[in-house]
C-alpha cells in the first residue's frame, strides 16, 4: 500500500493548490478565499517515481467545541491520525504568524513525520518567511511555489529522506516475471474478466437537505463536515466505500440555489463542480427537504440529471419531522408524475439521515435504478413491441403522407438508447415519440432512467429499380 500524506496549514496558505499539483488534476477549488476547503479530499498523488495517497484538508483555526471552525479542525485531525507524513505548510510572503507558530507546536507532538513548506517563494518575495520557518523546530524547511511549480525537486527529496528515516515504503516492489505454472494448474492462468470499476454515485440538491449527514449515515463515520448552517460542502468530494462487496464512489456535493441567486465566484465555482460530479455519476440521489417539500428547484434539478442521461432516486429525508407522512410522500411522486415525464417511475425513499431510518432502503434502489440504466433489449423483442405499438396507434400521417416506423434496434445503454428506421425522420410528430417512449417503458418495465428515442431515415428499397 503507497503512504498517505496529509497537507495541513492556516487558511489560504495554498494546500489546495499543491493537493491539485501532485494529483496532477484540478480536483479541489481555488480561490483566493480564505477558507475554501472545508472536508477532506484524498487523491492519488505522485512527485516523480514516487506514489502516494495525498489529503487536503481545511484551514486551521481555533474554535469553541460546537463552531464549523472546530467541526472542520475535526476533519484535519482525522487526517494527521491517518497520514505517515505531514506537510505543514505556510505562506513565505505573508511569514510566519502566531497561527503558525501555535500549530505547529500541535504536530510537533503527533509522532508522525513532519516536513516544513514555505510556499509562495517565487520572485524570492518569501525569502524572509521561509527564513523565519526554521524557528518553527519543524527541521529545515522546503521553499516551493505550488502555482508556479518551483521547488518540487527539494520536496521530493524530503519526502524520500523522511520515509527512509522512519522505514516507510514508498516504492511498490517489482512485481515478478519468471512465475513457473505447473501443467495441471494452467487454467489458473487464464483468469475471467470482472468489471472492478467502482460505481459512482451523486448526492446533489438545494443547500441543508442533509446530504452530507447522509453520507456520513452511509459510511458510519463522521466524514464530512455537517451542521445546521446552509451551503457548508463547497467542493464534490469523492469517497470510496463498498456495499456488500460492491465497489462505490460516493461524491457528496454542494447545494445547488436558483441560478438567480448564484452570484459570488466561489458558489458559482461550486455550482460547476456540482455540475461535473453529475456528468461523471452514473446513478444520482437528489435529496429533497421533507419540511420545505417539492419545491421548483428540486424539479430543475432532476430536469438537469434527466438531460444528462443519468438514473434518479429521489430521496426525502427528514421525514420523520413531517406530521402527515402518507399526504407529503403522495405530493412528492404527483409533481414527478405531473413535470418529469422524461423518468416516469423514479423511486422515492423517505428516510432520516440523522436517525438513519430509512436508509436501509437506499442503496437497493439505487443498484436496481443502475441495472435499469444497463439494461439492454433483443432486436427482435423490440420490433414485436415497435410492431404492437404502431398497430394499436399509427404514426400520424403528414399533410396527407404516410410515415412509416420500419425497424428499431437499441445502439447503445447507459442511458438505454434506440435508433428508429423511418422514411421521414422530420415528419414524425414530438408527441408519437412520447407515445413510443411511455409504451416502451411500460411494456419493459425501465422506470426511472431517461429513455432516447433517435430518429434514421430508412433507404428506400426501390429507389434503384426503374
Amino acid at each position: 500500500m503507497p503512504i498517505t500524506i496529509a497537507i495541513i496549514g492556516r487558511p489560504n496558505v495554498g494546500k489546495s493548490t499543491l493537493f491539485n499539483r501532485l494529483v496532477g488534476k484540478r480536483l479541489a477549488l481555488v480561490d483566493d478565499t480564505p477558507g475554501v476547503t472545508r472536508d477532506r479530499r484524498e487523491g492519488e498523488g505522485s512527485l516523480a517515481d514516487l506514489k502516494f495517497k495525498i489529503i487536503d484538508t481545511a484551514g486551521l483555526e481555533e474554535g469553541a467545541d460546537d463552531s464549523l471552525s472546530a467541526r472542520m479542525r475535526q476533519q484535519t485531525d482525522a487526517a494527521i491520525d491517518h497520514a505517515d507524513i505531514i506537510l505543514f505548510m505556510l505562506d513565505a510572503r505573508a511569514g510566519v504568524t502566531p497561527l503558525d507558530r501555535h500549530f505547529a507546536d500541535v504536530v510537533r507532538r503527533h509522532d508522525t513525520p513532519v516536513i516544513c513548506v514555505a510556499n509562495k517563494i517565487e520572485g524570492k518575495q518569501g525569502t524572509n518567511g521561509y527564513y523565519e520557518a526554521f524557528g518553527l523546530g519543524l527541521g529545515d524547511p522546503v521553499a516551493i511555489s505550488s502555482e508556479h511549480n518551483e521547488g518540487f525537486v527539494e520536496l521530493y527529496d524530503a519526502i524520500v529522506a523522511s520515509a527512509e528515516t522512519h522505514n516507510l515504503p514508498l516504492r511498490e516492489p517489482e512485481p515478478e516475471t519468471d512465475v513457473d505454472i505447473d501443467e495441471d494448474d494452467s487454467e489458473l492462468a487464464v483468469a475471467d474478466v470482472v468489471d472492478d470499476t467502482p460505481l459512482q454515485i451523486a448526492i446533489i440538491g438545494r443547500p441543508n437537505v442533509g446530504k452530507s449527514t447522509l453520507v456520513n449515515r452511509l459510511l458510519g463515520e463522521e466524514r464530512q463536515v455537517t451542521g445546521p448552517e446552509a451551503g457548508i460542502t463547497r467542493d464534490s468530494i469523492g469517497i470510496d466505500w463498498e456495499y456488500k462487496g460492491r465497489k462505490v464512489k460516493i461524491f457528496d456535493t454542494a447545494g445547488m440555489r436558483r441560478k438567480a441567486r448564484v452570484q459570488e465566484k466561489l458558489e458559482k465555482l461550486s455550482v460547476a463542480d456540482t455540475l461535473r460530479a453529475v456528468q461523471y455519476a452514473e446513478v444520482v440521489v437528489l435529496g429533497i427537504d421533507a419540511t420545505l417539500g417539492f419545491e421548483k428547484q428540486d424539479l430543475i434539478i432532476a430536469d438537469l440529471v434527466a438531460q444528462e442521461g443519468r438514473g434518479l432516486v429521489i430521496v426525502v429525508n427528514k421525514i420523520d419531522a413531517v406530521e402527515d407522512q402518507a399526504e407529503m410522500l403522495q405530493g412528492v411522486r404527483d409533481a414527478l408524475e405531473r413535470s418529469l415525464h422524461q423518468v416516469k417511475g423514479v423511486p422515492v425513499i423517505p428516510l432520516s439521515a440523522l436517525s438513519g431510518r430509512g436508509v436501509e432502503k437506499l442503496f437497493p434502489a439505487i443498484l436496481k435504478v443502475h441495472a435499469l440504466w444497463n439494461k439492454r433489449i433483443t432486436t427482435a423483442a423490440l420490433n414485436r413491441w415497435l410492431n404492437d405499438a404502431m398497430s394499436r396507434n399509427p404514426p400520424p400521417s403528414d399533410k396527407g403522407r404516410r410515415v412509416k416506423i420500419r425497424f428499431a434496434s437499441q445502439i447503445k445503454t447507459r442511458p438505454p438508447t434506440f435508433i428508429l428506421f423511418t422514411n421521414r425522420p422530420e415528419a414524425v410528430a414530438e408527441s408519437y415519440l412520447r407515445y413510443l417512449s411511455n409504451d416502451l417503458r411500460q411494456s419493459f418495465d425501465i422506470p426511472a432512467v431517461p429513455l432516447r428515442l433517435l430518429l434514421r431515415k430508412s433507404d428506400n428499397p426501390f429507389a434503384d429499380k426503374s
